[in-house]
């Protein structure tokens, strides 16, 4: 069932740089410093990643100054080998790009150095594996400068890009499009000119259909889509995140998930289980290593009432999923010993999820139906629970799945965003506080709401990205501070943003046919 589109160190702990990469090693000359080595693990992180500081080649038992860039970190003694271990965590205002970190030897004069990468990956659909929609380690783009957003470029794809929002990790960029390609582009264009990158590090084979978003967990790329054009049935598929040294790769392996194809629902890799819901009305566990076989069965599945095109979620040991037969469910993450099994509990929506996925933050959980926001305890303890409250605006459709950030949730609707309390008003049903109301042409907000560094993004079908002020006005209807544009009216992909760049998915209808795109945008188009 699908809602009509409608236009309208030394042990020490301190502050200062964790991260995915290996340990560099750099002997930096110096009166004594020849011998002087230093490596960092991990070698590449966010702003605020914990990073082990380890070298060798002091003079045992002095004091070691360990800097980023000119900023000295830590202090720590030297062990009696003349050895150092230091823990640091990346400065909040480190910019990405590659930094120096360094040791110098007080007593010695001593030193090497080290490069750290400061990197932000974004590995699955809303960011986190709470599905909150909120990247908080972003900072280039602001308020101040969002204004100033130009698309510096932009990756051809197959069909247009509908729902599928982009995953960024490691420097490269995977997303699907509706004729079923999952697409790998670098996450920095190609070239420091170029408007329009053709050729992928790798693409897959076509999967008929993909609209949902990829997950990168493990080395792995994993994605929904169905059998063929003639065949719904649903499969996940897997794939190395480098492809497979040819330029179209088929998947390593395949997960059977139905007889019907998986949508919306992106795949949450948790536990060493994936899991995915498909239109059957199933959610299906995976092994995430596979099975060694080229498919392999569900380790169990989940049965629901209606079909479903929600993106699972996984916390506390339940996978929160919600259904078009009105409920959300709650299933232990482990199974239950059975091939199928029921939920933990479920609760009313009131109407059908469509293609919203639940977000879970703190103790509540917050997931829309068709007309309604609504918020549900973590922890139910019935068989049923009911909402700790709804929220609603006139005879308004809602869209997508929330956002939810410092005591707001943000929810798409017709033609903007709903901000309400994410504690509620005190009342079973809440009206929003602010909405965000994007100015020009209205349509459907059916993209999902990105929160990073004061902005909240997100796609608008008039072929619009909208950003707007965290912080809501003074007013109940706050106006958007920027909006750009793609060449395409649908944009259902959710924004991505990371490093200074937003990433988003739609098309170039101007091209002669509605031919997909990820477009690429920058302050002031920088590349």
């Amino acid at each position: 069932m699908h809602r009509p589109r409608t236009l309208s160190g030394a042990a020490l702990l301190l502050c200062g740089l964790l991260v995915m990469g290996g340990a560099a090693l750099v002997a930096v000359p110096g009166a004594e410093a020849a011998s002087a080595t230093l490596s960092v693990s991990p070698a590449a992180g966010p702003p605020t990643a914990k990073v082990h500081v380890s070298g060798g080649g002091f003079t045992a038992g002095e004091t070691i100054d360990v800097s980023f860039d000119s900023t000295i970190l830590a202090t720590a003694a030297a062990g009696a080998g003349g050895s150092l271990a230091a823990d640091v965590v990346v400065p909040k205002t480190a910019t990405p790009g590659t930094h120096t970190v360094s040791a110098t030897g007080r007593t010695s004069g001593s030193t090497a150095s080290t490069g750290f990468v400061v990197r932000t990956d974004w590995t699955q659909f809303r960011f986190s594996a709470n599905r909150a929609g909120v990247q908080p380690f972003e900072n280039v783009l602001n308020p101040s400068v969002v204004p100033m957003l130009q698309v510096a470029w932009a990756d051809r794809l197959g069909n247009t890009v509908d729902f599928s929002s982009a995953a960024v990790v490691n420097g490269v960029a995977y997303i699907g499009s509706s004729d079923g390609v999952l697409w790998a582009y670098s996450a920095t264009g190609c070239g420091s000119t170029a408007s329009l990158c053709s050729n992928p590090l790798w693409r897959s084979t076509n999967l008929a259909q993909i609209m949902d978003s990829p997950t990168v967990s493990g080395g792995f790329v994993y994605v929904g889509s169905q059998t063929s054009a003639s065949n719904a049935s649903g499969k996940l598929d897997v794939f190395r995140v480098d492809g497979c040294n040819q330029p179209v790769c088929p998947p390593l392996w395949q997960g059977l998930a139905g007889s019907q194809s998986i949508l919306y629902s992106s795949p949450a890799v948790s536990g060493g289980s994936v899991y995915v819901a498909a239109f059957d009305g199933k959610l299906y566990a995976f092994p995430s290593a596979g099975c060694g076989q080229p498919t392999c069965a569900p380790t169990w599945t989940g049965q629901m009432g209606g079909s479903s095109e929600s993106s699972p979620t996984v916390a506390g040991g339940l996978v929160y999923v919600a259904a078009d037969d009105g409920k959300l469910y709650a299933f232990p993450a482990g199974g239950c010993g059975q091939p199928t099994c029921p939920p933990t509990w479920t609760g009313a929506l009131g109407g059908p999820a469509f293609a919203s996925s639940p977000a879970v933050v703190g103790s509540s959980v917050y997931v829309a139906s068709d007309h309604a926001l609504l918020a549900f305890p973590r922890s139910c303890g019935a068989p049923t629970c009911a909402p700790l409250w709804r929220g609603v605006h006139n005879p308004d459709f809602f869209y997508g799945s929330p956002a939810v950030h410092a005591g707001r949730v943000f929810i798409g609707m017709e033609n903007g965003l709903g901000v309400f309390n994410s504690a509620g008003c005190g009342q079973p049903t809440c009206a929003p506080q602010h909405l965000y109301f994007g100015s020009g042409a209205q349509a459907a907000v059916e993209s999902s709401p990105t929160i990073a560094n004061g902005v909240v993004y997100v796609g608008r079908n008039t072929g619009q990205v909208l950003a707007w002020r965290e912080q809501p006005c003074a007013q109940l209807q706050c106006s958007e501070i920027w909006s750009g544009f793609t060449r395409d009216p649908i944009v259902s992909s959710s924004p991505t943003v990371v490093d200074g760049r937003l990433y988003v998915g739609s098309a170039d209808s101007l091209a002669g046919s509605r031919i997909g795109r990820l477009y690429v945008f920058t302050v002031n188009g920088v590349h």
